[in-house]
């Protein structure tokens, strides 16, 4: 399957070259009752690379509960989550510690003997679920979190919403998965034709490119 990269416009919060190299890929699930499954399948995939910063994007709160219940069990992952009645405090720990997940990845990445290898193994991936409402706020001095992995659970309808999740979650050489249910592929179609987006069927061996 195809690897495509993006050349689309950026949001005036972001340069276009923070574009240049994201990587958008769509994984369509049959039934929406296979949704959760099928995104604790790949989550367990990714988890497996030891301190992958990962966020999945919900559009509700519901949504988020659901995703935190499913995902709980998977052992070799560390999980927080945004949500609006957070404390701040609480807020900004979290997202100290997911900066702090993605500076320890970049660490590994450039570390290549086998020693640190093996050190690899015993740390855990981490994620932070969000819903929209609760994404970091750019405008109010809060940092970008530079995750190497956004899913969208909630394909977002608007390309507005689509971009904002990029702009405040996702590093410039990150993945972006978008996960669709029957009908949603026409939102997808409409996001990719009106942001000038290139999204591709997700390859199985997706996360070979990290």
């Amino acid at each position: 399957m195809a690897t495509d990269l993006v050349e689309a416009p950026s949001p005036t919060s972001q340069s276009p070259s923070h574009y240049s190299q994201l990587r958008h890929f769509y994984l369509a699930v049959d039934r929406f009752q296979f949704k959760m499954e099928t995104l604790v399948d790949l989550l367990g995939m990714a988890g497996r690379r030891p301190c992958l910063p990962m966020v999945v994007c919900c559009s509700t709160r519901d949504e988020l509960d659901a995703v935190c219940f499913a995902v709980s069990n998977l052992s070799h992952i560390s999980m927080d989550s945004l949500y609006s009645d957070l404390a701040e405090a609480e807020r900004a720990s979290i997202l100290e510690k997911f900066r702090q997940a993605t500076t320890r990845w970049n660490q590994i990445a450039s570390c290549l003997s086998g020693d640190d290898n093996e050190i690899e193994k015993e740390e855990k991936s981490h994620l932070v679920v969000v819903t929209d409402a609760c994404l970091p706020l750019l405008a109010s001095g809060e940092s970008p979190i530079a995750a190497r992995v956004l899913i969208n659970y909630e394909l977002p309808a608007k390309k507005e919403t689509y971009m904002r999740r990029m702009a405040t979650c996702l590093a410039a050489d990150g993945i972006v998965i978008s996960m669709v249910v029957g009908g949603e592929v026409v939102t997808l179609k409409s996001i990719e034709e009106s942001s000038c987006l290139v999204i591709a069927e997700m390859p199985i061996n997706i996360f070979e490119m990290l």
